[in-house]
């Protein structure tokens, strides 16, 4: 870090602009905050925090719609030495008491609607249980308004933590991952100059800020820069598109790029001011990709990242962006392509992606058997994603391990099949998966979403894909359905498919 009370709140305050009175944030009913504001109200809460006995390295979780004073919230936590904990909005009571069991927070903020999720925290002995609504009202509201100005911000070392994410637990139960300044720093700053930013840009903030993409990403550029923020509670596509032209840069996950592309005003004109698309968080589809540039004239700059590590890699800004590619390493982070017993890969073979720098992470919460295997004894993190690195140094994520099809004894990877069904007229969304089968292990089965209603002739799809692709590549199976599972941030929960169709060949 450059700052040197290695605290990130203190470097987000150095980039601030010199004139405190510029808006940093501007909400969706055209209310708006000054840097001034920032300052003023994440010391507000910051005093709140510690009247309510939070002390530093206490977690501080928090289950809040995003709001203006939802981001006060987590720079107070920054500035108090807080770790912050986000919960996604989506989580229902049964998760919440898990998450805060296993934190153990001495403060749970909820919306106030949230009866249940209040009562499990009083039950799971959560000190203190506070509401805040997405208009700011509320107790933690009303403790701030009457907390002092001033806050002296703590002066922390480089590897305290700053917030623990918890992973989406697809498998088993979630696991604490724990960013420290440090982490959350160097990456914001590499990602500020990797990806241009200059004064005068404006942010059109639509993520949600419980997820590494909207607060570790998308904010940290804007406040690095001394931006301003556009900042509504979340994606709208209709919504997106009337403020596109106050905007220079937007962060969006791929479903949020498909909707805009089905409004029919997303066009050269409304886009005519912007600087930046970036894309992450699922992968992006090169039809999307192409489509994209052909309505707009901008080309999505494709990035990949995960929890553990915030960003890895990113197409240039400069240079080639390449659709199916998420780009070369940043600079700081190295990576590389292994089999599962950690040996090198030579380039263009696919294996686990492995990374080492220091956005990674310092660990999984009180989970040290499992923060043990999930490093190499040089301090490289698996990562779990099955990648191939190209002649040009990009990375391709072709998909995670675990979703590997070992069918008959060959490996078969999801993607590959996937992006042969988009390519076909009749289907418009697909996910491929492997469930068991009595003689083949696995059976490769893909779920589809047809391009309109009706039914696909599935014997028609599976003699199509068997002229471009291996016999043992083709799905056994093409079932159709009206919705693919997604998560909140658009990546397809194919656990849940596994589930629904284990028993498809028995």
């Amino acid at each position: 870090m450059t700052d040197p009370s290695k605290n990130l709140y203190t470097l987000f305050e150095s980039r601030f602009p010199a004139d405190r009175t510029q808006i940093a944030l501007e909400t969706e009913d055209a209310t708006t905050y000054s840097f001034g504001d920032l300052e003023i109200q994440s010391a507000k809460m910051a005093n709140a925090l510690k009247a309510a006995g939070v002390e530093p390295g206490d977690r501080v979780a928090v289950q809040a719609p995003k709001s203006a004073v939802a981001l006060f919230l987590y720079l107070g936590c920054l500035r108090a030495g807080a770790i912050y904990l986000p919960m996604n909005t989506a989580y229902k009571p049964k998760e919440v008491d898990y998450l805060l069991r296993d934190a153990e927070p001495s403060v749970f903020v909820s919306d106030p609607d949230q009866v249940a999720v209040i009562d499990v925290a009083k039950k799971a002995d959560v000190p203190r249980v506070f509401t805040l609504d997405g208009k700011g009202q509320g107790t933690l509201a009303e403790a701030a308004a009457n907390a002092p100005n001033n806050f002296e911000t703590l002066v922390s070392t480089a590897d305290d933590i700053a917030a623990i994410l918890y992973t989406s637990g697809t498998t088993g139960q979630p696991k604490g991952a724990m960013l420290s300044h440090d982490n959350l720093a160097s990456n914001a700053l590499t990602l500020h100059k990797a990806w241009g930013f200059v004064p005068g840009d404006v942010l059109l903030h639509s993520l949600p800020i419980f997820h590494a993409h909207g607060l570790f990403v998308a904010l940290p550029c804007a406040l690095l820069n001394g931006s301003k923020q556009i900042f509504l509670p979340g994606f709208n596509a209709r919504r997106v598109v009337e403020r596109l032209p106050r905007a220079t840069v937007f962060m969006g996950v791929p479903t949020h790029y498909v909707r805009l592309l089905g409004e029919a005003d997303f066009d050269r004109a409304c886009t005519a001011n912007m600087r930046l698309f970036v894309s992450g968080s699922a992968p992006l589809m090169e039809d999307t990709f192409r489509e994209f540039e052909a309505r707009t004239g901008h080309t999505i700059l494709e990035r990949y990242g995960m929890t553990e590590t915030v960003m890895n890699t990113s197409n240039p800004y400069d240079g080639a962006r390449v659709p199916g590619s998420v780009g070369p390493p940043l600079p700081g982070i190295s990576v590389r392509v292994c089999k599962e017993d950690g040996e090198d890969l030579p380039q263009g073979e696919t294996g686990v992606l492995e990374v080492s720098g220091p956005n990674v992470f310092k660990g999984y919460w009180r989970n040290p058997e499992k923060t043990k295997s999930e490093f190499r004894d040089d301090g490289y993190f698996i990562t779990g994603d099955l990648s191939r690195i190209d002649e040009n140094g990009y990375v391709h994520i072709v998909g995670r391990a675990k979703d590997l099809i070992i069918s008959g004894g060959y490996n078969v990877y999801p993607k590959e099949i996937e992006t042969a069904l988009l390519e076909l007229p009749s289907i418009s969304d697909a996910a491929v998966i492997g469930v068991p089968h009595t003689d083949f292990g696995e059976g490769v089965t893909a779920v589809v979403v047809p391009e309109q209603s009706g039914a696909i002739d599935e014997a028609q799809i599976i003699a199509t894909m068997k002229q471009d692709l291996a016999s043992y590549k083709v799905p056994k199976r093409i079932i159709q359905v009206t919705e693919i599972p997604r998560n909140t941030m658009g990546k397809v929960q194919k656990n849940a498919l596994r589930e629904e169709y284990k028993d498809l060949y028995q």
